[in-house]
């Protein structure tokens, strides 16, 4: 019998201060809010817990501060299943924080994020050390970018060495280097963090982006090494881009969209599982499709992420015959 996935996530932890209101205020200028809450988030975190709720056995790797959010940034996660105990908690350093403003208006809902890293940009590859010996265990290994670079060098690099492939979401978008890029298994930036990684335009018509904008991306990415790029775009859905074609993976759209923060995470943690159950990539994309969907009607980073039984419900509502639901049995 198949065993569950194991992955490992090494990433942030955040705790996001969430204000809601009609319109964001412009320069200079003040405007009522209609609602105030705390959530626990950070990129990592997210993906570790969204790829626990589905059923994968995962490992997160990170670092908290010794202030009142950090033992709270750990409930979550651990209640689901995710083994934090080799979360580091900084003594002296503060929790990351995530101060979001949510603009909800009758149809839908957009946020601007303000990440203050704190005790994440602390993490050394000292502190990660202990993964080199313990890497060839794991199934996966998911990065992101609210943590220092040299620590996902070091992992990257660590897992190559280990034939663990890699996925890295490049979030927050910054400049990458090579080294990095070319230790990467799957890349999967939006279409902001595409453009900005690359330096490229991605441009857009009525159609969606520009396919021969999303080929000239892909190309750039090529060169430096990364061997499956999969570009999100948001209510567009996502694009797999090869050499020669361009595959569309359509948006799975709600009746209700509350917030769409932690939607790429809840996107990215539930491809990760899918391709360590086996599933094709074209199935894991619908797979993550529909994880994704659920998280962007729901309120907050991490209480929105759905579970296995929420997802596999969906695709038998949304009629998904792509592939026979009792493979995801194993996660169970």
């Amino acid at each position: 019998m198949q065993k569950k996935p194991r992955i490992l996530v090494v990433g942030s932890f955040v705790m996001d201060l969430i204000a809601t209101t009609e319109r964001v205020p412009q320069s200079a200028q003040t405007v009522y809010g209609k609602s105030f809450h705390m959530a626990p988030g950070g990129k990592g975190a997210n993906q570790a817990l969204q790829c626990a709720r589905l059923g994968a056995d995962v490992t997160m790797m990170g670092c908290v501060g010794d202030d009142i959010f950090g033992e709270k940034l750990l409930e979550t996660p651990r209640a689901a299943g995710v083994d934090v105990s080799r979360v580091l908690v900084r003594r002296g350093a503060v929790s990351g924080i995530g101060h979001v403003t949510l603009e909800v208006t009758e149809h839908t809902a957009q946020n601007r994020i303000v990440v203050i890293p704190g005790a994440n940009q602390t993490l050394t590859v000292e502190d990660v050390a202990w993964i080199r010996q313990e890497i060839a265990g794991y199934d996966m290994v998911l990065l992101q970018l609210e943590i220092p670079l040299a620590v996902n060098r070091a992992v990257a690099r660590w897992a190559r060495e280990a034939g663990v492939p890699v996925m890295l979401n490049p979030a927050p978008a910054t400049d990458l280097d090579d080294e990095l890029l070319s230790l990467v298994t799957y890349l999967t930036p939006n279409e902001q963090e595409a453009s900005m990684e690359t330096g490229l335009p991605l441009g857009t018509d009525e159609n969606g982006p520009l396919r021969e904008d999303l080929q000239k991306i892909a190309a750039a990415l090529w060169s430096k090494g990364v061997e499956n790029i999969i570009i999100t775009l948001g209510g567009s859905g996502s694009a797999v881009v090869a050499s020669d074609s361009i595959r569309d993976v359509p948006c799975v759209h709600m009746d209700h969209v509350a917030d769409p923060t932690a939607a790429g995470d809840s996107f990215v943690g539930a491809l990760s599982v899918g391709l360590t159950v086996g599933l094709p990539q074209a199935e894991a994309l619908a797979f993550a499709s529909h994880t994704a969907a659920i998280t962007v009607s729901r309120m907050g980073a991490m209480p929105s992420l759905p579970t296995l039984d929420e997802v596999t419900e969906l695709l038998r509502e949304r009629d998904y015959r792509g592939f026979d639901l009792s493979v995801l049995d194993v996660l169970k």
